[in-house]
């Protein structure tokens, strides 16, 4: 098949390089895209503050007919770039059909442009920006629709990146429980002694003011992430336009504190499942997916709360905090039958004190995505995600 590699450079190529996927999933009835408007963000200066300082590119693979058939980014983000023992840059939204030439041939577009920013490393797929966004491969379940803004592929992607001679830097785990499973005894008697602690309250987020909520937010983020590997702390200005952006889909009875002595100590923050709505507006919120999206909201049809972040403090780790949030959830979300499943974000298999509060808190490991790592000089050893140990 002859190929050849087209940059997008304009109206028509930007046009090709965003509806390319609904050319490679159109027979995956579990799939559900990306929204149009969120994906354009990545890549809009004016909306995405990386690209002050960063940079992005994107490209297509077309056959020999012009007709595309596969697509990549790549980015070098000016905030982690410089943080890894090699300057490392990324790419992401990588699409291709099941040939590894062409996956080849956008690949190494990809790390030819990286190396020519002085990178000498590539991890993917990645988004420039936050985790939370566009962020892994699907390595484990292909079976069940994926949650709004993570990532979803055939299952031969991997043996496209891997062929390539990409790593796992480490892998995502997305926990699933049933919000109707009562929690462990164990939880119950914790949160009771925490319940009973006169400098102990726990609340949901009913009532607050969007301002409230984000300084709480930024507090325990700030708080409970202090040992993590690259941390930078969380300015209220970006936990008030993280708050802002979520007040329109957000249930506030969703967003879960626990404070000492009035000062935020913990947090469960989840939102319901958008893409229990989202798939019905074909990737695209237009004014007609707008009326679609308030049409399905109306009806109800979120069946599913999806946890985005959840965090405890760093001096209140390992004290039965985190169980007291899942115990409050149960008594004011669950037994009102509000929802009847949660999924809790992702986390890094490199955190095995979350990994086993998740596990600790009957929930199962029910999906894996995978962040790879490319090392552009071949001899050099490869290296894991380090562990984060307790401290």
């Amino acid at each position: 098949m002859g190929m050849r590699i087209t940059q997008v450079t304009d109206k028509a190529t930007t046009h090709q390089w965003m509806r390319l996927p609904w050319r490679i999933y159109a027979q995956d009835a579990n799939w559900i895209p990306h929204l149009l408007q969120d994906v354009a963000k990545v890549f809009d200066a004016g909306k995405n503050k990386l690209l002050k300082e960063g940079k992005a590119e994107r490209w297509l693979v077309v056959d020999d007919g012009g007709t595309p058939i596969g697509r990549i980014a790549a980015f070098v983000n000016p905030k982690t770039a410089y943080t890894e023992k090699q300057p490392t840059g990324g790419i992401g939204f990588f699409e291709c059909i099941n040939d590894q030439g062409a996956a080849d041939l956008l690949l190494d577009t990809a790390r030819d442009w990286l190396q020519g920013q002085g990178m000498q490393a590539m991890d993917g797929p990645i988004n420039l920006g936050d985790r939370n966004m566009f962020w892994g491969l699907l390595i484990k379940n292909f079976t069940d629709p994926p949650i709004y803004g993570t990532n979803y592929n055939p299952p031969y992607y991997k043996d496209l990146l891997e062929n390539y001679g990409f790593q796992i830097w480490f892998n995502q785990l997305f926990f699933k429980r049933s919000a109707l499973t009562p929690v462990q005894p164990i939880f119950h008697r914790k949160y009771k002694q925490l319940v009973d602690d006169p400098n102990i309250s726990m609340h949901d987020s009913v009532g607050r003011s969007v301002e409230q909520i984000a300084s709480d937010f930024c507090k325990v983020y700030n708080d409970a992430w202090v040992d993590h590997e690259n941390h930078k702390a969380m300015e209220l200005a970006t936990a008030l336009k993280i708050v802002k952006a979520m007040k329109p889909v957000m249930d506030p009875r969703l967003l879960i504190f626990i404070r000492y002595a009035d000062k935020p100590i913990a947090m469960y923050i989840s939102l319901p499942e958008l893409n229990e709505i989202f798939r019905y507006v074909d990737g695209n919120l237009n004014w007609w997916g707008k009326l679609k999206f308030l049409w399905y909201k109306k009806r109800g049809v979120v069946q599913t709360m999806t946890g985005i972040v959840f965090g405890v403090a760093k001096e209140f780790q390992g004290k039965g905090i985190e169980g007291a949030l899942i115990v409050f959830g149960e008594k004011f979300i669950v037994d009102k039958k509000l929802y009847k499943d949660t999924v809790l974000t992702w986390v890094g298999d490199f955190n095995p004190r979350m990994v086993k509060v998740c596990e600790n808190l009957g929930a199962e490991n029910y999906r894996t995505l995978a962040t790879y790592r490319y090392l552009f000089d071949r001899s050099l050893p490869f290296e894991r995600h380090p562990i984060i140990e307790k401290k």
